[in-house]
């Protein structure tokens, strides 16, 4: 069974990987890289402070938390634990493979990106989506990331789909922590 799902995997991400088009390497670049993100981070830090004010404080560290839980959980804990090379260390792949950019760590079960990515989205929409309806299009963003991840041959996509169950599980669970702190804290106020 083990050996099936590990070719399904194989067979989807030479699929997906082999989608490629030269145009798009260098938006997939951007798209994967780290850094290239603070400024839309940076935005929604103001926009949080500036449509929630104090409360925002405790918003932007229920997503910190939720995005330093779900990349420990990725990087830390499971891809030491499982050692699943990533798909461009596959001696096996090198000649099917479309890799745009170096490799990175030699372990990529899960996904990093997709587990803060999808943190971060789940986080956002959770604490702001019923106000905000457009916070949902923060998971599009998320699932760009990750796919991306795939393109440059980073990742399998189950790599990419665990990333993304961890984000969300990460993040759900710091939401509910901060409603219950403030739960609790408006309910001794009131007493």
């Amino acid at each position: 069974m083990r050996d099936a799902i590990n070719q399904l995997d194989t067979d989807l991400f030479l699929w997906l990987n082999g989608l490629y088009a030269s145009w798009l390497d260098p938006i997939m670049i951007f798209a994967t890289e780290r850094n290239s993100w603070f400024p839309f981070y940076a935005a929604l830090i103001i926009w949080l402070a500036y449509q929630y004010r104090k409360q925002a404080i405790w918003m932007v560290l229920t997503l910190v938390a939720a995005v330093a839980i779900s990349d420990q959980t990725a990087s830390a804990l499971l891809k030491p634990l499982t050692l699943r090379l990533r798909p461009c260390h596959v001696p096996a792949l090198q000649r099917m493979i479309h890799p745009v950019m170096e490799c990175g760590g030699q372990y990529g079960f899960a996904s990093s990106h997709a587990a803060n990515t999808f943190a971060l989205a789940t986080g956002l929409w959770l604490m702001t989506g019923k106000q905000h309806s457009w916070t949902k299009w923060v998971f599009l963003w998320a699932a760009f990331v990750s796919y991306s991840r795939i393109y440059v041959a980073a990742h399998y996509p189950l790599d990419v789909l665990a990333g993304a169950g961890i984000g969300v599980l990460a993040a759900t669970l710091c939401v509910i922590i901060l409603r219950s702190l403030q739960h609790r804290y408006n309910h001794q106020a009131k007493a």
